[in-house]
Order: structure tokens, then sequence, then C-alpha cells
């Protein structure tokens, strides 16, 4: 099954088609990674003492540590994401 959200070849003018996927047809494996790809959470952690921002990709890989909330947001919506944060 194709989830890739665009479909560069239908526009002469490079705009992306938006791509339907009926998630009736999905199976467990794929319902659970869709959309992986396009998600991080940031959540407060402390690192050799001080306080930090963990980046992480949706799975639970970490991405990256940020010195304030606002600094790893905009990590993420930098690098195409979005961001979704955890308490």
């Amino acid at each position: 099954m194709n989830m890739n959200p665009t479909n560069h070849s239908d526009d002469p003018n490079g705009v992306p088609t938006p791509t339907l996927v009926d998630i009736r047809a999905m199976s467990p494996d794929e319902f659970a990674q869709f959309g992986v790809t396009k998600l991080a959470y940031v959540k407060p952690v402390i690192v050799n003492g001080t306080q930090g921002f963990a980046i992480h990709a949706a799975d639970g890989t970490p991405m990256a540590i940020a010195d304030n909330r606002d600094l790893a947001l905009a990590a993420i919506v930098q690098h195409e994401l979005v961001p979704v944060l955890v308490h």
C-alpha cells in the first residue's frame, strides 16, 4: 500500500496532489506506521544535571536535545515534521 501523502506526477506546475488512503484496508502493521515519518515528539529531560528537551521520532528513536522547548519545536518544524508534546 502506498502511504505517501503526495503524488508529484499529476500537476504540471509541480503542486503535489493529495493521495487518499482507505485506512479500513490497512493491515495492523501498516496502520501502526501510518504518519510515523511525519511526527516527532518533545519531552522534558535532565541530561548531566541540566534541564533540556529531547526530540524523538514517533517510533521513539532519539533525534536531538534542545536547550528549551521553543527551540525543540522550531527544529522539528524546520525539518518539516509535526511536533507533538509529551507531558
